[in-house]
């Protein structure tokens, strides 16, 4: 699973050879009599060892930091990251998830050292993406309900130390709606969206922004926008704020909301002079397409209609 991990981020080959052959060797350890009788050893002494076995120093390192909250190199984390989704995927599907209080492979730990391990390295890192890779190397089955099962576990970890950090209930299940298979996206996206909520200007940046959503978010079917049959005012001046917010998008939370800012006040004129639910069928399906691609500026970020004052 190693080399698999690797491939997610920038990871070099160098580095990726350094984790694979600390992979091999990762547990050698826990054979020692050392390691039997001095549990808390383990890894450390597989350092040792590795180091007495002439491997190179950043093996040494990567085996003797398996077991931290967070790797300190490339190599070491992408050794965490398999070692930790091998062990939760492989128990989940071996039907060992932990049950109450009962959590004997410390599972819950390796969920949250997971999270840990990608914020303190700011690594965005996919883990729905991951378990799928994870899963045909598996000894035991690891279908899609496993892999959701797994999946849904770590996010609700990631809840508790979103928690833990001080945001809001409304806040942290808006991230997670959007952004909980990545810890590190979630934990940059939960900071940017507490400083908007905090901006004068907020409640009416969401309220134009809802009155799109609310509109279409019940619709069953996709529409695709044709911008050359606009032909009132107000629908162009949307649909040109639209591309703008659309060009603009990086990825990162701040730029949305700067984009829905600049956007509020076409919203807010699209709506107060256009009847969305035209008789027109070609004409309503229009305006809904426009409307639902508003609508998908936040995916993957954050799911604003989760938030108080929606």
């Amino acid at each position: 699973l190693v080399p698999e991990v690797a491939t997610m981020w920038a990871v070099s080959p160098e580095e990726t050879a350094v984790s694979v052959t600390a992979a091999t060797l990762a547990k050698a350890d826990l054979a020692s009599s050392m390691v039997v009788e001095m549990t808390s050893l383990q890894g450390i002494m597989g350092g040792h060892y590795a180091r007495l076995n002439g491997e190179k120093e950043a093996v040494a390192e990567a085996i003797a930091g398996q077991y931290d909250a967070v790797s300190k190199s490339k190599p070491g984390l992408a050794l965490a990251l398999a070692d930790r989704l091998d062990s939760l995927l492989g128990l989940f599907g071996a039907g060992l998830a932990p049950k109450g209080s009962n959590d004997p492979f410390a599972l819950r730990r390796a969920a949250i050292q997971i999270i840990e391990n990608l914020v303190a390295n700011e690594q965005p890192f996919d883990l729905r993406e991951a378990l799928a890779m994870a899963a045909p190397l598996m000894p035991v089955p690891a279908g899609d309900a496993v892999r959701e099962e797994v999946m849904q576990f770590i996010v609700g970890r990631l809840a508790v130390v979103l928690r833990e950090s001080g945001y809001s209930p409304s806040l942290i299940r808006a991230v997670l709606a959007e952004s909980g298979n990545n810890p590190y996206l979630a934990s940059r996206v939960a900071a940017d969206l507490e400083a908007a909520i905090a901006a004068e200007d907020w409640q009416d940046i969401l309220n134009a922004y809802a009155r799109c959503v609310r509109i279409t978010r019940n619709l069953d079917e996709r529409y695709v926008v044709q911008p050359e049959a606009f032909t009132e005012p107000a629908e162009r001046a949307l649909w040109a704020a639209y591309r703008e917010a659309a060009a603009a998008a990086d990825g990162t939370l701040p730029t949305l909301i700067a984009s829905l800012r600049e956007m509020a006040p076409a919203i807010n004129q699209f709506f107060d002079e256009i009847l969305v639910m035209a008789e027109d069928q070609a004409v309503r399906e229009n305006r809904l397409a426009l409307l639902q691609q508003i609508a998908d500026l936040t995916s993957g970020l954050a799911d604003l209609s989760e938030l108080e004052g929606f």
